[in-house]
């Protein structure tokens, strides 16, 4: 298992804009899409993230460090980064990383709060995965990660893969894989750079943002990405992130 955040934001910005979410994942630039952005920090990292209101972005907690700066990378229409300054960060007070690093379910979560509202993103509907979680059930994930593993360029454009679940789905992880090779071949799933991109759920309102993307592994839980994704569900952290965005003046809609 491996978490998705170590190739250095200097080299994203310095990509021509390629691909995301190894096996093929087909560019998304409307929909879900519109509401994944790039997060990247001063200490070289990049992880992906969801916006859920104008000046708020949902992200996993493993992707923010104490004394690091951050910023939000938005594209212009000719496909010019600029750069958001990001006002203050929170993490789940539960998180832990000596866990994620074990591979242990923890409450990879974390929320940005951006000085300037993001112009070209459209927040995402938030939720959590309906009842009840089975295998089998069908979850699409989106982010900017690497299409091709340890190829930094190949990242920066939003991509999307629709997978399902497998193994026992609960309230602290959501393991997904590939419907065509059920993570036993490379397929489609999470890579680096896609750490706290969105997990969504076609629910009766639509798709709703229910998790976020944690881990990754090759096939038949091997090195590498295309075999399994692992999502922490936000089933038990909504309530935290809606309490948090109301502290910070930004009460959710519908909340």
């Amino acid at each position: 298992m491996k978490l998705l955040l170590s190739i250095t934001s200097a080299t994203l910005l310095a990509a021509s804009p390629a691909l995301a979410i190894v096996g093929n994942a087909p560019a998304l630039d409307d929909g879900i899409g519109r509401s994944v952005v790039t997060i990247v920090g001063s200490r070289g990292n990049f992880c992906s993230g969801a916006l859920i209101a104008p000046k708020l972005v949902l992200t996993a907690g493993h992707c923010v460090q104490p004394g690091v700066d951050y910023r939000i990378v938005e594209y212009d229409r000719d496909r010019r980064p600029q750069l958001k300054t990001v006002r203050r960060v929170a993490v789940h007070p539960s998180f832990s990383l000596q866990s994620i690093l074990v591979h242990r379910a923890t409450a990879d979560v974390a929320l940005l709060e951006l000085e300037v509202p993001a112009k070209e993103r459209a927040p995402a509907t938030l939720g959590v995965p309906q009842s009840p979680l089975a295998a089998g059930n069908p979850f699409t994930v989106a982010g900017i990660g690497v299409a091709v593993p340890g190829d930094g360029k190949s990242g920066g454009v939003v991509r999307a893969a629709s997978l399902v679940a497998t193994g026992k789905p609960g309230t602290l992880q959501i393991r997904l894989v590939d419907p065509a090779t059920q993570g036993a071949r490379a397929g489609l799933g999470g890579c680096t750079g896609d750490s706290g991109g969105p997990a969504f759920e076609r629910q009766a309102q639509g798709e709703v943002l229910i998790g976020v993307i944690s881990w990754s592994t090759g096939p038949n839980l091997g090195d590498g990405c295309g075999g399994m994704t692992g999502v922490t569900p936000l089933t038990l952290y909504r309530d935290w992130v809606v309490q948090t965005a109301r502290q910070w003046g930004m009460p959710l809609g519908g909340n």
